[in-house]
């Protein structure tokens, strides 16, 4: 049976879908106006973790303590690459795209022409970003360190405001990631 569990963040409220295969879905929960908007928006995400999944979900955060105490030494500064098993679904070439996003170093950037070039791909930054966006696994699949061929940031499903922070907190972290010898 499929789990999913929700986490507060520092970057809002996470929701956190895998399986026995790994972590399908780790997406942000959007704020909402109402109680009522949020059950919506949860229920969105525990439909869509069954169709990856393939099997039906249910709630349990012992589950999901692997991936929740991995985040947690992530937003301390005391992790700067994730040891999950990953179970995103997607074509081949979005696959391949978040392959290549989890060699990323946290700290760095990479532009979408730069993704390109490592699938030995040169001319597919435009097909790059379309799967970048269609990624289901934030911040483990690092999306958020991928810009704009000038550096500028550029959209992300979070949120340039999210997008922004984590890039901030990557960096002003580096020295912690350095000092204690850790992942």
């Amino acid at each position: 049976m499929a789990f999913y569990t929700t986490i507060d963040s520092p970057v809002g409220p996470l929701f956190i879908g895998g399986s026995a295969a790994g972590l399908h879905r780790l997406t942000f929960l959007e704020p909402a106006e109402s109680p009522l908007r949020t059950v919506y928006t949860l229920a969105g995400s525990v439909a869509a973790l069954e169709r990856d999944a393939g099997e039906a979900a249910e709630h349990d955060d012992l589950a999901a303590e692997p991936v929740v105490r991995q985040l947690t030494e992530y937003f301390e500064g005391a992790r700067t690459a994730f040891d999950l098993a990953l179970a995103p679904r997607g074509t081949d070439f979005q696959l391949a795209v978040w392959n290549a996003l989890t060699t990323i170093p946290a700290g760095e950037t990479r532009s979408y022409g730069d993704v390109a070039v490592m699938l030995a791909q040169p001319s597919a930054s435009r097909a790059v970003g379309m799967a970048n966006g269609r990624n289901p696994i934030a911040i483990v699949v690092p999306c958020h360190r991928v810009v704009g061929a000038n550096g500028t940031l550029t959209g992300y499903g979070g949120g340039l405001d999210r997008k922004r922070w984590l890039l901030q907190h990557e960096a002003s972290s580096m020295p912690l990631f350095a000092s204690a010898g850790r992942p």
